[in-house]
């Protein structure tokens, strides 16, 4: 009999889609990849870091403090400052409870707080709703641990609710629903579509949940992963869950200083009730007892000098401008009968080809534009794997995030060529 070395887990964890992706695009520098959900390079704040971290060391009292641990839960000045921007966001001008530092975390990036806020509430065999398509590295995490999706389409202005609730009652009827921990959400320029969910529908979503909660016997979380929030280019904002009143007892909200800062500096944030928060702060210290103190301290300083805004004022710029050359390049190269949805903020494009165009890592036309030295995210990584309804396969997630302005224009137009010549000969 073979003796089994590693974990359960050790042995279901798959290698994630986003590390072949990645090394496909680091083995191949002519490449054009419009895969990666890279921030800007132009963008990052080289000048601004400098200064920061040239007025945290000048002085040995914040220097040695800065290069010194820090806690856990993270500094407690980028908690305020955090908590204060978050309610600055959602229009409240008085501090609530939902807005509290003492229910935040800070951690290295939003996905371990995802990470750590999944292994606190689930168990292998517990059920997650998720967004149908979802950001296909929290469905990793999710299949890491053994927890099985259930998608719930989306609307052009965010999750189904109809459909929400036609799955809830077919969880309950069939006695699965004990099993449901939470339903996550991409809420702004969700990835992978560039959707955002909008208000009315997080606090209908809310409320669905709370209505089953007694059939469950107990609490259903809603996790809102705010990770693009601050990338709005046009359109109105919207407020976040932490708003709805009585939500700070069933939302878990992760944020990030990743994407609106510098990728490099992860440094990411969640607000949550107990008792996952006293879990999640267990977890944390287990992992690392405490983020990079060093980097706390550059983001609470670039918070409190007002240099965040403003590299965020012209960050908002710079992509809206990227994604006015992709949405031209798409009405210039992609052919009839390819659809895409143009987003308000965010790195994202979501297009839908022809059904009878697979779009899959394994077909045809993704290994032909991959020959064309250009790379997307192909839509079927950003399903879960739900036995209730069969994988979509024809279509495709392009940013426009990393890429220059002329490999965008060049990266659409090869691709383009290649679905006119797919979509002429079948």
């Amino acid at each position: 009999m073979k003796a089994h070395i590693l974990s359960e887990l050790g042995r279901r964890t798959e290698a994630p889609p986003i590390s072949w992706l990645m090394a496909t695009t680091l083995a191949r520098p002519q490449l054009i990849s419009l895969a990666a959900g890279f921030t800007d390079n132009e963008s990052l704040p080289v000048k601004d870091v400098r200064r920061l971290l040239g007025e945290i060391l000048c002085s040995p009292a914040t220097g040695q403090a800065a290069l010194q641990y820090g806690t856990t839960a993270g500094d407690p000045a980028l908690r305020a400052l955090t908590a204060r921007h978050l309610q600055s966001l959602d229009g409240q001008p008085e501090a609530g409870r939902a807005y509290s530092p003492d229910r935040m975390i800070i951690s290295n990036g939003s996905q371990q707080m995802l990470y750590m806020v999944t292994e606190a509430l689930c168990d292998p065999g517990d059920i997650v709703l998720v967004e149908d398509p979802s950001y296909f590295v929290y469905l990793g995490i999710l299949q890491s641990h053994g927890v099985q999706a259930r998608g719930v389409p989306m609307e052009k202005d965010g999750l189904d609710l109809a459909r929400l609730e036609a799955v809830l009652k077919d969880l309950k009827r069939s006695g699965e629903l004990r099993r449901v921990k939470l339903l996550y959400l991409v809420s702004y320029y969700q990835n992978p579509t560039g959707l955002t969910t909008s208000f009315a529908k997080k606090a209908k979503a809310l409320k669905l949940l709370r209505e089953y909660e007694r059939a469950a016997g107990h609490p259903i979380y809603l996790v809102e992963d705010a990770a693009y929030r601050e990338l709005r280019f046009q359109g109105e904002g919207v407020k976040s869950t932490l708003s709805i009143k009585g939500a700070q007892e069933r939302v878990i909200y992760a944020g990030t200083y990743s994407k609106p800062f510098a990728t490099g500096a992860r440094v990411g944030f969640g607000l949550m009730p107990e008792p996952v928060l006293t879990a999640v702060l267990r977890i944390k210290g287990n992992h690392d007892f405490g983020s990079s103190n060093l980097l706390q301290q550059l983001l609470a300083r670039s918070l409190s000098t007002g240099r965040y805004e403003k590299h965020l004022a012209e960050l908002r710029a710079r992509y809206g401008r990227k994604a006015q050359v992709m949405r031209k390049a798409l009405l210039e190269h992609f052919p009839p009968g390819v659809e895409w949805w143009e987003p308000d903020g965010g790195l994202y494009f979501w297009a839908r080809l022809p059904e009878r165009l697979a779009s899959g890592p394994k077909s045809k036309l993704f290994q032909k534009v991959l020959a064309s030295d250009v790379l997307y995210v192909p839509g079927e990584l950003c399903y879960a794997h739900d036995p209730t309804r069969r994988k979509p396969n024809h279509e495709m997630r392009l940013s426009f995030g990393g890429a220059t302005e002329a490999n965008v224009r060049e990266g659409i137009a090869r691709l383009g060529a290649v679905i006119r010549g797919f979509l002429q000969s079948c």
